[in-house]
């Protein structure tokens, strides 16, 4: 298997993000993550999507682990730190999903509350759904789905999708940017193309599209089903953050069809000023928000 290794100079000076990362050996591949706070704190696990990396989280991380929480944020194969297999062909909504099951594994996390947005979602429900489901005890779900082959995608989605495929060489800063509601520092931007210096380092970011299942026998779609049938049946807290201003997952109908899988979740609370890539446009005020509720959530003594 052929695999790129993005240079660490790539990483240098990156704005807002001082953690080092970690590294574990997995199918053959260097894979990144970052772990901070006490080791014996309450775990939160926060899974990034297409076409970004852990920088994502930046600034989520903060407030939470200013309230004490331990904060373990993966790159997934093919995005930021980690190894970046070069066949298109090897990304599979499988392997991602292993690759998740064994970093919870390896680190022994228990207890988690999981953290998804964009891809994070459907990879990240069906390790708590059917891979694991002791592990994860709480969700916060932001800008996803879970894809059956069912669903309807939106017009902006199926653009998208199709702009992937006419460039292989993927614009990964343009994509995000336009994915904001706020600016983007050029610094912030150079942060997140960091991991991609060229198009072979970019299958990652060009193999998420078409992995969605857009009919019920489409590879990955039975899966899907299997989860959204999991959760229907879930008793696990759950709080949905939702931004105002994402065309590509629309609060309505997306985020309002997918709490109703969840039959402890509260309706969406909505994310005021903020696009598809809400972490960027309201990342602080995401982190208050998510540490406020794990200390409503948590049992009393």
């Amino acid at each position: 298997m052929d695999i790129y290794r993005t240079p660490e100079e790539r990483f240098s000076n990156l704005p807002g993000f001082p953690y080092e990362p970690r590294y574990r050996e997995w199918e053959g591949m260097r894979l990144a993550y970052i772990d901070e706070g006490p080791r014996d704190a309450p775990p939160v696990v926060l899974l990034h999507g297409e076409p970004t990396w852990s920088y994502l989280y930046r600034k989520v991380m903060g407030p939470l682990l200013e309230a004490g929480y331990r904060c373990v944020v993966p790159d997934l194969p093919g995005f930021g730190r980690s190894d970046k297999p070069t066949d298109d062909d090897w990304y599979t909504y499988a392997r991602h999903t292993d690759a998740m099951v064994s970093l919870m594994e390896e680190l022994d996390l228990s207890n988690i509350t999981l953290v998804v947005q964009d891809w994070g979602g459907p990879i990240g429900f069906r390790v708590a759904a059917l891979e694991c489901p002791e592990r994860v005890g709480r969700f916060v779900v932001m800008d996803t789905g879970v894809f059956t082959g069912h669903q309807r995608m939106s017009r902006e989605w199926l653009q998208f999708r199709d702009f992937v495929a006419r460039n292989p060489d993927v614009p990964v800063g343009m994509l995000i940017e336009r994915a904001t509601v706020t600016g983007l520092p050029s610094e912030v931007v150079s942060a997140y193309e960091a991991p991609f210096p060229d198009e072979r380092s970019k299958a990652g970011p060009r193999t998420f599209p078409p992995l969605i299942p857009l009919e019920p026998d489409d590879p990955g779609a039975a899966e899907g089903q299997r989860v959204a049938q999991a959760l229907s049946g879930d008793g696990r807290p759950a709080l949905f953050l939702w931004a105002d201003s994402d065309p590509v997952l629309p609060l309505d109908p997306v985020g309002h069809a997918l709490a109703e899988l969840f039959p402890n979740a509260e309706a969406p609370e909505t994310v005021e000023s903020a696009g598809h890539f809400l972490q960027e446009d309201a990342g602080d005020r995401i982190g208050r928000r998510i540490s406020d509720w794990l200390v409503s959530d948590r049992p009393a003594d």
